[in-house]
């Protein structure tokens, strides 16, 4: 629906986009600046504190038995009339909404208007009316049901949005349309694809109806006798072609189609492409406690994943090329799982069907985070409606795992000191123990559903013990050293992670300015004491940092380590530790983060490092019993056995001892074998390192923080020339250079390098390949800052004294 206008008391009419919101209409308008660029949201906040109204005429020249108005998103709080006559209400964002026109509809031109009214004022009324309920963020995101993140967070902006944010069109129908297709789809034992389709029709008149439905070869047709809104139709495809998680095989999918026909009439129609696989998660106890494993098709899956928020501030900007592109970089970084956090939306259709093609697997979380949530009317019901709908919607998924309750809620039940002011009143545990896991069973029996991330299975138990489920690691980032990761021996992680700043381009577009400490950046930092936990995390590792350039490379590398380290070590766990979902992918708006992009779609230093991390076959060194060890992941399905080569050498190449043993690692497992003493303990540990290689594949070993070690100055060639992509750069080292990297949005902001984190060897070499346009220089792409090593920060300063 086009000619859509919105006003206000004091505003327009403009011309308004639909789906849109406020806040975009205004800025194509030209009426308020970028509100993601500089620090805008005390100058903004007006916009969400005022009524809005959205106009749009229509011509109806001929109507039906019924003519609805379907409304697949209204954010949030909103009367609708036509012609001057209510319609309905909406207070809900998640939900989709169907009105009835015809006691307001007319022949010839209509007016329908949609008027919102301030979410923050209704949410702080029903707070004043149901009693405060403790939360992580002071705003009252609990009491309404719209995305949490929308409020701020620590992560983004506060931009209160209201508008149509998802498609709204007329339906035209008569006699019977599909009220609900809602398929269980299952894998027997002898291999044969089971449909069951649950349809649920609503009528105009009173007649017999038919249902038929197709997949494969497979045909079925059922009759809907007169006077009955439901029935199951059932297909079965022999030998079925199951779905796998990238990584583990194919992912073929079948075009599934249900129509609804009265006589040879064919009335309404459903249409999806589906896919055959089965779905377990193993939580029985054993003896380290109790495990978190996803099982697909009966195989346990090693989860390498990662966390995804909203890809914007304001949702309908994000598109389906926006989704695709997204989920490409996380396929590309190893990942294979992405959760869908709690404080944001159901994402839109294309997302999952983005995720189904490319075999990602998603966890779903119903959308609660950090609060205690009231469960009174009008909640109560709306969050009914709403996990129905989103359980009907997406569950035909093959990607779609995991329906989980909440984001961190029993655990700030337990810890946060929620307790002490709730006294008897609700606080969301009969959502995640009653409402939603009844909603799941009832129309979802295929899929599990887990009440809560961090839950340890039993409310006795603490709900974030690492013996026990998925748990989150917050206190690394928050007041400790990122190699305490290893203090950990979870059964899963669901969330860990370390902020880094966005890649240079971003930064500067975004903030205006790369200081540390100005305005600009603090105010794209929402973390609490956000700056000084980077600050400590980079004093730390790196002594102090004066240039704001070397401050920008050093916190998205420390960003990186902090990550890759955490990976591969909980990676060397399993089967104890079967996964981990790195807090984040993606950014909505220009942001000092945790993610791994950032919200121009740019890689952080943090990607390079995660593909690195969920490599399918990876060696790494960890300590071990008072040493180290080296640990094989093999997480391919053939053995991979081999011999090893570790070296400790001086930083100049110089090798000091060596060991050579055989491996031999099965499908899907993990060797661990310790290293000996001649190679794992360090005569000048300043000036050593350990490399472990084994074929093209190789692992290094510091034995300090880079503060504490003697690099040499960066000794090196870089030469450029121009090919068919962009430009090559090969790196020909004479000294060690420790995680080389090559900056190239510094010198075009489209421009993307394809390695970085490269430490070389002395007489060692590298490539890197930058994809751009006409315009840059070759040359411009060889010196510093855009190529950087750690060296030419760190090795000017004085040398550590030799023991």
């Amino acid at each position: 629906m086009d000619g859509w206008r919105v006003r206000s008391a004091k505003v327009g009419p403009i011309p308004a986009r639909v789906p849109g919101t406020v806040h975009t209409d205004l800025l194509a308008a030209g009426l308020i600046p970028d509100p993601l660029i500089g620090d805008r949201e005390a100058e903004l906040a007006w916009i969400g504190e005022t009524d809005w109204h959205y106009t749009r005429e229509f011509t109806v020249d001929e109507t039906d038995e019924r003519m609805d108005l379907v409304c697949e998103g209204v954010d949030t709080v909103a009367e609708l009339s036509l012609n001057g006559v209510s319609i309905g209400t909406a207070e809900n964002m998640h939900r989709t909404h169907r009105f009835d026109l015809r006691h307001a509809l007319r022949e010839g031109v209509n007016e329908l208007a949609v008027t919102f009214h301030p979410a923050l004022a209704y949410a702080q009324r029903l707070r004043e009316e149901l009693g405060d309920r403790p939360g992580a963020y002071p705003m009252p995101y609990q009491f309404i049901r719209k995305a949490a993140c929308n409020f701020g967070w620590d992560w983004g902006p506060s931009f209160t949005t209201c508008g149509i944010w998802r498609p709204i069109h007329l339906h035209r129908w008569h006699t019977a349309r599909l009220a609900e297709v809602r398929p269980e789809i299952t894998v027997d034992p002898s291999g044969t694809g089971q449909v069951k389709l649950h349809v649920g029709v609503e009528r105009t008149g009173d007649r017999d109806l038919v249902a038929t439905a197709r997949i494969g070869d497979a045909r079925q047709a059922v009759t809907i006798p007169s006077g009955q809104s439901e029935v199951v139709v059932e297909l079965a495809v022999e030998q079925a072609e199951l779905w796998w998680p990238r990584g583990h095989g194919e992912q073929p999918r079948y075009d599934l189609r249900l129509e609804l026909l009265a006589g040879d009439e064919v009335l309404d129609a459903w249409d999806k492409r589906v896919g055959f696989r089965t779905i377990e998660l193993d939580t029985t106890p054993d003896e380290h406690g109790t495990p978190f494993t996803f099982r697909v098709n009966g195989k346990p899956i090693l989860v390498r994943g990662v966390n995804w928020i909203p890809d914007d501030v304001f949702f309908p900007r994000i598109t389906p090329g926006r989704y695709s592109d997204r989920l490409d970089q996380a396929c590309a970084a190893g990942v294979n799982l992405v959760r869908v956090w709690g404080g944001g939306i159901y994402e839109s259709e294309s997302f999952y069907d983005a995720a189904d093609e490319r075999g990602l697997l998603v966890w779903q979380d119903f959308l609660f985070a950090c609060a205690a949530y009231p469960e009174e009317e009008p909640l109560g019901g709306e969050v009914r409606a709403e996990a129905e709908e989103a359980v009907r919607r997406l569950a035909w998924h093959p990607s779609l795992v995991l329906w989980n309750g909440n984001n961190e809620n029993i655990w700030g039940h337990r810890d946060w000191g929620w307790q002490d002011g709730l006294g008897d009143r609700t606080w969301g545990a009969g959502y995640y123990f009653g409402t939603l896991p009844e909603v799941v069973a009832r129309l979802d029996p295929t899929r599990p559903y887990w009440p809560g991330s961090p839950y340890s299975g039993d409310p006795r138990r603490h709900p974030n013990d690492p013996d026990h489920g998925p748990i989150h690691i917050w206190d690394v980032w928050n007041e400790r050293d990122y190699g305490d990761y290893r203090a950990y021996r979870p059964r899963f992680v669901a969330e860990f992670g370390y902020q880094g700043p966005p890649a240079h381009r971003t930064a500067v577009d975004g903030f205006g300015a790369l200081a540390p400490d100005s305005p600009a950046v603090r105010a794209h930092q929402k973390a609490i004491d956000g700056g000084d936990k980077l600050a400590r995390g980079l004093a730390e590792h790196f002594g102090a940092i004066t240039e704001d350039d070397d401050w920008h490379y050093l916190a998205q590398l420390n960003q990186a380590r902090a990550l890759r380290l955490g990976v591969e070590h909980f990676r060397s766990l399993w089967p104890r530790c079967t996964g981990t979902v790195v807090w984040q992918l993606n950014d909505c708006w220009p942001s000092m983060s945790w993610s791994a992009i950032d919200s121009a779609g740019r890689r952080k230093l943090l990607w390079y490092a995660l593909r690195e991390a969920h490599r399918d076959r990876l060696l790494t060194v960890q300590p071990h019993e008072g040493g180290l060890a080296v640990a094989v992941l093999n997480d391919t399905d053939a053995a991979w056995n081999g011999h090893v080569q570790v070296e400790r050498m001086t930083f100049s190449g110089e090798v000091l001892a060596r060991s050579n043993s055989a491996f031999d690692v099965a499908a899907r497992s993990v060797g661990i074998t310790p290293l000996p003493a001649a190679v794992a303990r360090p005569d000048d540990p300043a000036r050593e390192l350990v490399v472990v290689t084994a074929g093209d594949t190789r692992a290094l070993w510091f034995f300090g923080k880079d503060r504490e070690l003697a690099y040499p100055e960066p000794d090196f060639t870089a030469s450029a020339r121009a090919d068919a992509d962009g430009t090559v750069v090969t790196v020909r080292a004479r000294s060690l250079l420790r995680d080389l990297c090559l900056f190239a949005d510094r010198v075009d902001p489209d421009a993307l390098a394809d390695n970085a984190l490269l430490t070389l060897l002395p007489g060692e070499s590298a490539v890197f390949r930058i994809r751009h346009g006409a315009g840059p220089e070759s040359a411009a792409f060889t010196t510093r800052p855009v190529l950087r090593c750690v060296n030419d920060v760190l090795a000017s300063r004085s040398q550590p004294a030799r023991s």
